[in-house]
């Protein structure tokens, strides 16, 4: 157990303990170098403990599966560090409550607060199910659910989470919990998937909408009305469709279920009996809404034409700014005018680059715009150019980790896969930044991959890959002389550090000593050849230079006969 007071790494100071399971304990610790809190998970090895065996297998792999996702309804993992006796796993520390807590202390919760929540963990869930590969979480509860002080909910303990596996016919172990675990999760019933949280979570908001524990008596899900008369007739329909024993018979998909969710009142007896009484009334009006269609198509063109007007006079007050915090201000107006536009969100993101730093407070702003529209924006044609430049963003400016003595280029590179994915994803091969994209994307999950693939001893042949990414990458920019400064001078340190890094894996994978020269010798020309004109790219163009005698060392040592 970690004393009070101990340091970690030299970097986590142990504050408080803040909870504790079987075989884990949680503390609230300081980091000394940041001056942030984090929650440090700390997992005891125990000998000859084959329960404990797994407990560690679990931690290691839900760190490892966390570490790769972004989303504003989950935490992150920052670090793992493996000590003889105890692995320590440092992550978001989430202020909050969960919401078994809630249930506990106050009892059922008000319908209409149930299904906001339900939005919210139905996006996060798609999320989860739209990532490649699907990520299956299959523990949804009250009590992995923390609700934070701002109302935003997190989703905490992955567990047992895995990722989907097209060819696989059902999973390995049955895991869950009972009273809220779907059919399918217990014994040879076929493989989880996304059907499966939809179980979970239609449990889970029975339980919050009724206060009634799924897994005390009478251990039956009893339509939501037979314990409040006065709930909605549409909810109930919505959560007995959840938890139907066949998945075939629930919602496909989260997306589907959301929809549901913001059309509840639509399947309601009484929104119902309300239509027909206005069907039979319908042939008494039609006179009169005949003469207002005139009326109101008129009124629509003129609703369309002002909010254009206002979406227009908005970004051109942005463009007019005198400061940076002006023009974010007026970009923001500019999205809740128009949500899935991209000329509002190019302006911001050009915005927040303009001190060439992209701050995790301004990608808060910038992800609390975007997420709530994100499934409706994926089908504007031009998404996927916007995609792009959010994952360059990431990729060049993301300030996420960065400190005096340390570089943050993994960190950034991570961060921005899922916008370049999506940019593949939703855009066409015509585009001009598609082979772009796929590159960028390529090299961030190389990145993203690559300590798990040496660990598992599977990274033989992921090397020459990359490296051919990485060339492609120099010859597209070679080909694009208007990049900017940072732009060149990064992929040239981002070429550097990994002949360092692999140049001996490159050798193994294949890659000739004559080519790894050539681009050095190209890169090192282009580096000094290249113009800067702000203290930041003066300070990489250093960097890099300074780095080549290491290159070059690092290119005679592996390729030494």
């Amino acid at each position: 157990m970690a004393a009070i007071g101990s340091v970690v790494e030299d970097k986590y100071e142990i504050l408080k303990l803040i909870g504790q399971g079987g075989m884990s304990k949680v503390y609230l610790a300081m980091d000394k170098r940041l001056n942030k809190q984090w929650a440090v998970k700390e997992i005891e090895k125990r000998a000859r403990d084959k329960n404990n065996e797994v407990i560690i297998q679990s931690a290691i792999a839900e760190a490892n599966m966390i570490k790769r996702l972004d989303h504003p309804s989950l935490p992150r993992i920052v670090d793992i560090i493996e000590y003889e006796d105890v692995i320590y796993v440092i992550m978001d520390y989430i202020e909050g409550e969960p919401l078994n807590s809630i249930l506990d202390n106050y009892g059922a919760q008000p319908q209409d607060l149930v299904i906001e929540w339900a939005k919210q963990l139905c996006e996060v869930l798609d999320y989860l199910h739209t990532c490649h590969p699907p990520i299956i979480y299959r523990d949804m509860k009250p009590a992995n659910v923390m609700l934070k002080p701002d109302g935003n909910l997190k989703l905490i303990d992955f567990g047992i989470a895995r990722e989907f596996k097209q060819q696989n016919l059902a999973d390995t172990v049955s895991l869950g919990t009972k009273g809220y675990a779907a059919p399918e999760q217990f014994g040879g019933k076929g493989q989880t998937d996304a059907r499966t949280d939809v179980y979970c979570l239609g449990v889970t908001l029975y339980h919050l909408v009724t206060g009634h524990n799924p897994c005390e008596p009478p251990y039956e899900l009893y339509p939501i009305r037979h314990w409040n008369p006065n709930l909605s007739g549409g909810l109930e329909k919505i959560i007995q469709k959840c938890t139907q024993l066949n998945p075939e018979d629930r919602y496909q998909s989260c997306a589907e279920l959301l929809y549901a969710l913001n059309h509840y009142e639509e399947a309601d007896d009484l929104y119902r009996a309300k239509q027909k009484r206005k069907l039979r009334n319908f042939s008494i009006v039609t006179g009169a809404a005949l003469l207002c269609l005139s009326l109101g198509i008129l009124g629509q063109v003129m609703k369309i034409h002002t909010k254009n007007a206002d979406y227009e006079s908005t970004l051109q007050m942005a463009e007019k700014a005198a400061t940076d915090k002006s023009k974010i201000d007026y970009y923001l107006k500019a999205i809740d005018i128009k949500p899935t536009e991209n000329e509002a969100y190019l302006g911001l993101i050009n915005a927040f680059k303009s001190d060439a730093a992209f701050s995790i407070e301004e990608e808060e702003q910038f992800k609390q715009k975007i997420n709530t529209h994100l499934i409706d924006f994926r089908e504007n044609p031009e998404y996927s150019d916007l995609a792009f430049e959010i994952g360059k963003a990431y990729w060049y400016y993301y300030d996420y980790g960065k400190t005096e003595n340390s570089d943050n280029q993994i960190t950034r590179m991570k961060s921005s896969i899922q916008w370049f994915e999506d940019a593949v994803r939703y855009g066409s091969k015509n585009r001009d930044y598609y082979e772009m994209a796929t590159i960028y994307r390529d090299i961030g999950k190389f990145n993203n991959d690559i300590t798990l693939h040496i660990e598992e001893a599977s990274d033989k042949g992921k090397y020459r890959p990359y490296w051919d990414n990485i060339k492609g990458l120099i010859k597209l920019m070679d080909e694009n002389p208007d990049e900017s400064e940072i732009v060149k001078l990064e992929l040239y340190k981002l070429t550097v550090y990994s002949i360092e890094t692999y140049a001996r894996k490159f050798k193994a994978d294949g890659v000739e000593e004559s080519d790894i020269r050539a681009v050095t010798k190209a890169v090192k020309e282009s580096t000094n050849r290249l113009a800067v004109t702000a203290e930041k790219t003066e300070t990489i163009k250093n960097d890099v230079i300074n780095r080549f005698e290491v290159t070059e060392r690092a290119i005679d040592n592996a390729y030494r006969n």
